[in-house]
């Protein structure tokens, strides 16, 4: 039996990141992935897949220049499932030659099987060739990801009825679609449809959605979203899903209410890829999701030499915080000590437009008794906003009357992902308000847009 220092189930971003740290380390690595090619669900079905369908249909229909030359305005004509593969392969392609390339260089050995535990210490993989290979790890990381929740009644076909895993891999443009969850995957690929002028109809049985986010900044998202003919059905279930003998889809409401879309998306929730661990062989189980639970500042499980990393273990579930668990668990089974963590990491959402945020909402400063004033900032205020064309998006930031400081950033509109990193170096560095009126930004730019919401909080403070 193949021993390691570390064994990592995963090469998602989690598992990548453990493995290169455990590497420079000086440890001997293995990555076990059940699929032929690295990457994980990140490489192959989420993270990058999706934010290159977004970048393809951005460009291919011409949504940015859309401010303005009208609503009638295409680069492509007619856009096809042919024309979103074609960038999504050489994408997909280029991400896993860089990250094999990674592997090589750090001497990490790879493995393609699908991975259960025998012991607390002993992995079988099973091989495609259905041969089995035991290895042993002296420590063990889990970063298998998740897989999309298919609920018995849904009539799942991977044609009409599909969930987000299927959208990337073999995409098409529908006549029509309804999307049923309005988490961060469902809003994402409603909007990213609905810039291909595909009308969408987007269902979620909740009253609110991404609650994490300031509620004022998900209020003008979803102004816009309604301002360009998506329709947004919140606070209903679904009762009923039907696929008719002419392949469209009819979904019934608990309201009554049904529609009829050539496509269903069907993205409300996903569950930890856990079910063929064999996981009660090494001590540990899952909750009724799937997840594994986890010492939230080292990554280690309630077994000491086992680590879960990445969306296995549950919320935020980001590629970029996947990434600092993985590491985080690799330093600590190797006795390295460790910074201590930011406090604040920004989310990003992909959506068009996008959405990102750091630091505490409003109902947060709210909750915790904390006197503030907030900055607005309309990014077609700035000079850059009106050359771009844009006529959308907000910049809000936070700050306490009684320090000055800033407490959240919230931003919505192009480029959002981006500029959000302004405010959260500002946050975790413990600046003021002071910061962004007293120094200078690049004109033109979106960022000017951090000045602007600065001075209009300033208007308002105490002198």
């Amino acid at each position: 039996m193949e021993k390691y220092d570390l064994v990592v189930i995963g090469s998602g971003p989690a598992g990548r990141r453990a493995a290169v740290q455990a590497a420079k380390l000086g440890k001997r690595v293995l990555v076990i992935e059940g699929r032929q090619r690295v990457g994980g669900v990140s490489v192959h079905t989420g993270t990058i897949p999706s934010k290159t369908l977004r970048e393809t249909a951005l460009n291919l229909s011409g949504w940015r220049e859309r401010g303005f030359y009208g609503d009638s305005y295409r680069v492509k004509q007619d856009i096809d499932g042919g024309d979103l593969s074609i960038r999504l392969a050489k994408t997909l392609e280029h991400e896993v030659n860089v990250l094999e390339h990674q592997f090589h260089r750090n001497q990490i050995q790879t493995m393609t099987g699908v991975a259960r535990f025998g012991g607390p210490n002993e992995l079988i993989v099973l091989r495609a060739d259905g041969s089995e290979v035991n290895v042993e790890g002296e420590r063990i990381l889990i970063a298998v990801g998740t897989v999309p929740h298919r609920p018995a009644n849904i009539p799942f076909d991977d044609v009409s009825v599909i969930d987000s895993d299927r959208v990337v891999e073999m995409p098409r443009v529908p006549r029509s679609l309804t999307v049923v969850g309005a988490g961060v995957i469902g809003i994402e690929y409603a909007t990213i449809f609905s810039a291909l002028d595909v009308p969408v109809t987007l269902v979620e049985p909740r009253d609110r959605f991404l609650e994490f986010i300031d509620r004022e900044i998900i209020d003008e998202f979803i102004h816009e979203l309604r301002d360009r003919g998506m329709v947004v059905r919140m606070g209903v279930a679904v009762e009923k899903v039907e696929k008719g003998e002419d392949g469209w889809v009819t979904t019934t409401l608990a309201d009554g209410r049904s529609i009829r879309t050539e496509m269903l998306l069907y993205a409300a929730g996903r569950s930890g890829a856990t079910a063929t661990l064999d996981l009660e062989k090494c001590g540990l189980s899952v909750d009724k999701r799937g997840r594994i639970a986890v010492d939230p500042a080292t990554c280690q499980t309630a077994v000491p030499h086992i680590y879960a990393a990445g969306d296995v273990i549950g919320f935020p579930s980001l590629a970029s915080t996947s990434m600092e668990q993985g590491r985080i668990a690799a330093c600590h089974a190797f006795d390295l000590p460790l910074p201590p963590a930011p406090h604040y990491f920004p989310y990003g959402i992909y959506s068009v437009p996008e959405i990102s945020t750091v630091g505490m909402t409003e109902e947060e400063v709210k909750s915790r008794g904390i006197h503030y004033e907030v900055g607005i900032a309309r990014l077609r205020e700035t000079s850059r906003g009106h050359i771009m064309g844009l006529n959308s998006g907000v910049m809000k930031l936070i700050f306490s009357l009684k320090t000055r400081r800033l407490l959240g950033a919230h931003i919505m509109g192009e480029g959002a992902t981006e500029l959000v990193h302004i405010g959260q170096a500002v946050l975790n560095l413990k600046g003021t308000l002071d910061f962004f009126i007293e120094n200078t930004f690049n004109f033109p730019t979106l960022a000017e847009a951090y000045k602007i919401a600065a001075l209009d909080a300033w208007n308002r403070m105490p002198k």
